[in-house]
């Protein structure tokens, strides 16, 4: 999940790290689109070798979207997390490895905060339930209109969580998308992919990073390569920079606060829920044609070069003087230790230590302040040195007491501001001066007629006469105020004193909860104790085991980004942080985590962090113990539980108060119900194993293939020349996609694969003895990239109207238009034309004509330089979607270097369009013998889509 407020701290702190991504588009030629060509060299002038797809990260936007419909079914998910990982392998293009991880079973600590994400988002749609049926009948008790209530299905995203049906489809799907690409895409021919599902344990990032560390301690690893991470936590940039990797860069969605969003009551845009009123629905379009489509624009992807943010640290942590040689990776280690103070999703972040506040750059002056005394580093390869931590911790304690009293002034400052500008605001609504008389303001439409103005010269005199007065007056009565020593404020709240009383929704201050801990004020330790642990302040033996506990934790967290997880057992067992300055003698607090430890099982996690609510994605008998009163584990699953605020304003800030899961207690309750599972369920609570796919083309798949021809049983090694360098273990696949194998689609609106090139195999990454250290240096070898950053950049005062940069290259010359060109595009914007503006892509009519999750065809639909459009009128319109009967179809041509086919099948395309534009036929049309196969759907495979098996969510 990340750590809030980072990324925009870091952001605005550092602003060069942040390049644009240019993305080509798909071009549309008489309504057909033209897939983009990946193997041609990336437009952002930068060539990456491998991408990682932190996959939790695509699969939650494209199931539950904020900011436009959502799809019906499952199988519209499933094509939408196509699409989505489309986008980004034509944004990036890597040309070695697409790495595709999804999150597994995860350590216990992270458990903790994946059942109270749950919990919550189970309280909080029983609740939106509830305001939308208070809200409904309000607004028809007003006359208002809204449109009949349908039944549906709410989707539940907890089942975005391993061990449910719905993440074992998407593995299945994802298999076939593989073998899809692999087999029809030129950009996907010499690629390896790895696919680590959600049956194999591990969080998305951390089995991403544990790839990378493991094939950087093989001698055969190419120090120089360059790595592209996809994923929105915040927390993926202290990875990357852990992996001391020079060449590193993350990709992520640009953020953009305030998209508009449709009132979850009447589905209209402009207002939320508690605002509706009930107004019938504006026509969209001439003819109302846009109704079911919500306006909204792409969403665009930006690059984090952590390269760049090197060279900001380097500047900034170097240090002068030191007792000891400096060192830079050794202090970059420190700078992402320190971070973790101010949260992370294993422990809760210290009370004094906010990072909208400058907690780091406190820390950080705090680090280079107190590192001579400390004799060195903080942190050495993903392991602490407890007593000099001490010391920064002492050093925050001791300001403790100010920051929380000026966090308050602060607040208190923030809200004056608020205040005035609220009144500045209400003082701005109506007009400054509005005449009467003959000359006041008339409603439009009065039946009253107009009435000839009368003397006029002598209505504004007398207007101006009164205007003159009303200014001594306020004159008159500023002076009697700065006589008696009053403020203007004062002397407006005595004015609203004396006059009508205010109304509630006028006043200008808002509830707020209540506060009992008062950190500002003196004795805020006891009373945080008292109130947060329900323990006296002068129980030292209590605080020493909340702090042994955090610092267990603070040394689980660092050895897990650099080493792996240490324990999968261990978790944080309290809600709340303890004080810096309680950090004492805490050198011996610490020795070395249990051994041998092994996560959950799929099932198992499921009953540790799901709500009652979601028991349905459970199986009978296990569901039960969630409900039934006498359940021995019934208080694992309260109905309702308390949100304490802990000092922020908002619910979703807050501190979830849920019991902690006892595991002994769990695994004795589902020990009676395990002989229950049917052997489908007993599948999907195992754990699993990475699987790599390879295309023909590419050189490991011969030796994949003779190890399935030799049904060979035994862990065979990975050669590392046929791989780029990358060494693992293979183990046959009981269930493996096979080339010349046809490969079943698991959606219907899809086509089956007839002639694949993939092979997957069983993938497991290279072993290391216990008790080795991966080394967190930069390897021998590496060349670091050239500074990007000039003189000017490191002063906020020298940086100019912030412009953003686009692609890698700063030099780039971007096109500026000018008044003429606006005016054409204002002139050709209008016309619903089935291309775009200069046949660059596709006007807002053609947009939506393709359907909601339309894109560009599958290269496979270029057979041999002659190409064959989908029946718009007939097939559902995605880019999967299943083309109508040809007459045999030959298989798309394997391109042997460079290609020169896929230009080749693109001049073809140019020139047969050419050719009917002569002709004025406007379009290329099927001769009519191939209509007449169309309409008789004779080959197997295609026609009409089946219905969707999957459930129906609308």
């Amino acid at each position: 999940m990340g750590v809030p407020a980072f990324f925009r701290w870091l952001s605005r702190k550092y602003p060069s790290i942040i390049v644009h991504c240019l993305e080509e588009k798909a071009k549309e030629y008489n309504g057909i689109k033209i897939p983009v060509d990946t193997s041609k060299p990336n437009p952002n002038e930068v060539e990456f070798d491998i991408l990682y797809l932190d996959m939790n990260g695509i699969i939650h936007p494209c199931t539950h979207p904020e900011d436009k419909p959502a799809p019906k079914n499952e199988d519209e998910m499933m094509v939408a997390i196509f699409e989505y990982i489309d986008r980004l392998f034509n944004i990036v293009r890597p040309r070695r490895v697409l790495y595709m991880a999804i999150d597994g079973v995860a350590p216990r600590a992270k458990m903790n905060q994946q059942r109270s994400r749950r919990f919550r988002a189970s309280k909080e749609g029983v609740e939106l339930v509830e305001e939308k049926n208070k809200m409904r009948e309000e607004v028809i008790q007003r006359g208002g209109y809204l449109p009949p209530e349908g039944i549906k299905e709410r989707f539940d995203s907890n089942c975005i969580t391993p061990g449910t049906e719905f993440m074992d489809n998407l593995a299945k799907c994802l298999r076939y998308y593989v073998a899809d690409r692999l087999t029809n895409d030129p950009g996907w021919r010499n690629i390896t992919v790895f696919l680590s599902d959600a049956s194999v344990p591990g969080e998305g990032e951390h089995k991403i990073m544990d790839f990378i560390r493991r094939q950087r301690a093989q001698p055969n690893h190419d120090p120089n390569t360059h790595h592209c991470l996809c994923g929105a936590d915040a927390d993926l940039i202290m990875l990357g920079l852990a992996t001391h990797e020079p060449n590193f860069t993350i990709i992520r969605e640009e953020f953009k606060p305030n998209k508009p969003r449709p009132c979850a009551l009447c589905g209209q845009m402009g207002h939320e829920i508690k605002d509706c009123q009930g107004l019938a629905r504006e026509k969209q379009g001439e003819h109302d044609e846009f109704a079911d489509t919500v306006p909204v624009s792409e969403q665009e992807f930006i690059f984090i070069r952590l390269s760049v943010l090197r060279e900001y640290l380097e500047r900034e942590l170097t240090m002068a003087s030191l007792p000891f040689p400096f060192n830079f990776e050794r202090s970059v280690d420190d700078w992402v230790f320190m971070c973790f103070f101010v949260g992370n999703d294993f422990l809760p972040h210290l009370p004094s230590l906010e990072i909208r506040e400058g907690a780091i750059d406190r820390l950080v002056g705090i680090y280079k302040d107190v590192v001579h005394k400390t004799g060195g580093y903080l942190t050495e390869n993903g392991f602490v040195n407890l007593e000099r931590v001490e010391l920064i911790m002492q050093a925050v304690g001791v300001a403790e007491d100010n920051i929380f009293k000026k966090r308050k002034d602060d607040d208190e400052s923030f809200k004056r501001r608020m205040k005035e500008k609220k009144k500045r605001m209400k003082a701005d609504q109506g007009p400054s001066f509005v005449p009467g008389g003959q000359f006041a303001p008339r409603a439009l439409g009065g039946r009253d007629r107009p009435i000839a103005v009368q003397n006029a010269r002598q209505t504004a005199y007398d207007m101006r006469m009164q205007g003159n007065q009303r200014n001594q007056e306020a004159a008159q009565s500023l002076r009697a105020m700065m006589k008696n020593g009053k403020s203007a404020a004062g002397a407006s709240n005595d004015m609203d004193n004396r006059g009508v009383k205010r109304k509630a929704e006028d006043s200008d201050s808002e509830p707020e909860p209540e506060d009992n801990v008062r950190l500002w004020e003196e004795g805020w330790k006891q009373r945080y104790y008292k109130t947060k642990f329900d323990v006296d302040a002068t129980d030292d033996e209590f605080r020493k085991k909340v702090v042994k506990s955090y610092v267990e934790g603070l040394c689980w967290v660092l050895r897990y980004y650099y080493q792996g997880c240490a324990s999968w057992k261990w978790y944080f067992p309290f809600h709340y942080a303890p004080f810096a300055s309680d950090f004492k003698d805490i050198k011996g607090m610490f020795s070395d985590f249990e051994k041998g430890t092994k996560p959950f099982k799929p099932l198992e996690q499921l009953m540790g962090v799901f709500p009652a609510a979601s028991g349905n994605f459970l199986p009978p008998t296990w569901r039960a113990l969630m409900t039934d009163p006498e359940s021995s584990i019934i208080d694992f699953y309260p109905d309702d539980f308390a949100i304490d605020l802990n000092g922020k304003k908002y619910a979703w800030q807050g501190v979830a108060l849920l019991p902690f899961v006892d595991e002994r207690r769990l695994r004795a309750a589902l020990a009676d119900v395990y002989t229950d599972l049917s052997p489908e369920e007993v599948r999907r609570n195992s754990l699993g194993s990475d699987v790599v796919f390879v295309g023909k083309s590419h050189p490991l798949c011969d030796f994949i293939r003779e190890l399935y021809f030799a049904e060979s049983h035994e862990a065979t090694e990975i050669p590392a020349e046929l791989c780029h360098g990358i060494q693992g273990i293979l183990n046959l696949d009981e269930d493996p996609i096979l080339p010349d194998k046809p490969v079943e689609s698991p959606i219907p609106t899809l086509r089956d694969i007839s002639s694949n090139n993939a092979i997957g195999i069983k993938f497991k990454d290279p072993q290391y003895d216990d008790g080795f250290v991966f080394k967190a240096v930069v390897l021998p070898g590496a060349k670091i990239p050239n500074k990007v950053l000039k003189p000017g950049d490191w002063e906020q005062s020298n940086r100019g109207p912030w412009r953003p940069q686009l692609g890698f290259n700063p030099n780039r010359q971007q096109a500026h238009l000018g008044q003429s060109a606006f005016r054409k595009l204002n002139h050709y914007g209008d016309r619903n034309q089935g291309a775009g503006l200069f046949g660059a892509g596709p006007s807002f009519e053609a947009q939506h004509r393709g359907g909601q999750y339309s894109n560009a065809p599958p290269p496979r639909n270029y057979q041999q330089g002659n190409y064959r459009p989908s029946q718009r009128d007939h097939y559902p319109q995605n880019q999967y979607s299943r083309p109508p009967p040809v007459n045999a179809a030959a298989p798309y041509p394997r391109f042997q270097h460079g290609s020169h086919g896929w230009d080749q099948a693109m001049q073809s395309q140019s020139t047969a369009y050419q050719q009917n534009q002569q002709r004025g036929r406007g379009g290329w049309r099927p001769p009519q013998n191939q209509q007449d196969s169309h309409r008789g759907g004779q080959q197997q495979g295609y026609g009409l889509p089946p219905p969707s098996r999957r459930n129906n969510w609308n």
